[in-house]
């Protein structure tokens, strides 16, 4: 199935970087300006300037933020700021965090995969995509003619054959190893060719599920067309026909998945004041008091009975209540939802919401209605509700990683937002740059 390989990826020289935490940063969809200005202050090489160049009023066709990117890139490595590797490499990258208190490790393996077309069902995602954030990241591939960033993807090693080759190649000293902001990142470089034939022969019978980027994915895909229709005998071969992916096992316990609760804010005072008559045909409502002791444990075992489809609203009449909602009928709700899409999606918490909630009851758009805002912290959730910042929040329990699977499965997607993979993957550790790896044939 998936046809994992090695490449000659492009990395931080050690002569001009000391450490690696001042110059990686997020990917580019959860960069904020305030982030955007403490990262480029903390080094003259950090990867934003790649990752997330601004647009300036003066942007023109031949000097724009994607040309600046590609400029940039082609400084650094002209200034052996950046090099290749000389070896094909893949790449095995330990993330350490903490969420809530608890402390986690998720390994990855940063590779380039063939892209694949979705009905080929080799790589399969399990979100929707908006058209603009492909284009924006369609025009930097192009201008930089690289993935800056990696596709979070994952896979299935029930045997723990992977795992077990994986464990042999990080015995070494990883050469890189850094602290920043609370976590860490251990780098190792892999370039024996016996060792990445048997790692990546492992994938050979495996399909891979986009877990986040799917936007970098399509937008690899569209590049790659684009190419093609310009020139059909592009080979094989071409860089152009792979993305960079880091790859996850599903039983990593490093993967942490949380939802995408919805806020809202803006909304007319009608709206609100009718929602609790419309909720009630719909869901039995179920009134917690929100200072009552065990609060969020008597929630969290209500939300994840099994057989009970259940969201939490927070905000409706005030912010002394926590408001249960139960879905009464499956099927009632079901036929409200397109027809197109699989059983599994019309049993999801975050579809009935979406659907039900949002849009038949409140007349939302959910894929672009400005009014919804989505945040993984539930606590935060509740705070920024009682400061009178938004009107409204629904809680949702988190998405478990065999219903991601599951709904890929069938080839359906869950609605836009109903995961939030935690942490994200960094940008600046590796970069697969397309030249690197047509020149490593010359």
């Amino acid at each position: 199935m998936a046809e994992v390989r090695a490449f000659h990826g492009l990395r931080y020289n050690p002569m001009f970087v000391d450490d690696m935490a001042d110059v990686i940063c997020p990917p580019y969809d959860i960069i904020s300006p305030e982030q955007e200005k403490a990262l480029k202050e903390r080094s003259p090489y950090n990867y934003i300037r790649l990752e997330y160049s601004q647009p300036t009023p003066q942007d023109n066709i031949v000097d724009n933020r994607y040309t600046r990117a590609a400029a940039i890139l082609e400084k650094w490595i002209g200034e052996r700021v950046m090099t290749a590797e000389k070896k094909a490499a893949i790449y095995i990258h330990d993330h350490y965090f903490s969420v809530f208190g608890k402390q986690y490790k998720r390994r990855g393996i940063i590779a380039r995969v063939r892209l694949e077309e979705w009905d080929r069902m080799v790589i399969r995602p399990h979100e929707g995509t908006l058209s603009e954030p492909k284009r924006d990241r369609i025009n930097l591939i192009s201008a930089v003619r690289a993935n800056t960033s990696p596709v979070y993807g994952l896979y299935q090693d029930i045997e723990k054959n992977v795992s077990r080759l994986l464990e042999l190649q990080t015995e070494s000293k990883p050469v890189v190893s850094m602290n920043i902001e609370g976590e860490r990142h251990e780098l190792w470089v892999v370039t024996d060719e016996p060792a990445i034939s048997k790692i990546t022969a492992l994938f050979d019978k495996k399909p891979i599920y986009i877990a986040d980027g799917h936007h970098r994915y399509e937008s690899a895909l569209t590049y790659r067309r684009e190419r093609l229709a310009g020139n059909p005998q592009l080979p094989s071969d071409d860089p152009v026909n792979f993305v960079m992916m880091t790859l996850v096992d599903f039983a990593d316990p490093g993967l942490v998945v949380l939802p995408a609760h919805r806020l809202l804010g803006g909304m007319d005072a009608s709206t609100l004041s009718n929602l609790q008559t419309k909720l009630a045909s719909f869901f039995d409502v179920t009134t917690i008091p929100a200072k009552l002791p065990g609060a969020w444990d008597t929630l969290d075992k209500a939300l994840k009975e099994e057989g009970k489809i259940r969201l939490v609203m927070y905000g409706l009449g005030g912010t002394e209540n926590f408001t249960l909602l139960t879905l009464r009928e499956i099927e009632t709700a079901s036929n409200l939802m397109p027809y197109f899409h699989s059983d599994i999606y019309k049993k999801l918490d975050v579809s009935v919401l979406d659907h039900i909630i949002l849009e038949e009851l409140m007349g939302l758009k959910t894929v672009e209605d400005p009014r919804i805002a989505f945040n993984f912290d539930r606590n935060d959730v509740v705070s920024r509700v009682k400061s009178g910042e938004f009107q409204l929040a629904f809680i949702l329990n988190p998405m478990k990683a065999e219903v991601i699977k599951a709904i890929s499965d069938v080839s359906d997607r869950m609605p836009r937002k109903s995961t939030y993979f935690f942490p994200k993957l960094p940008s600046g550790l590796v970069v697969y740059r397309f030249d690197s790896e047509a020149n490593s044939k010359k």
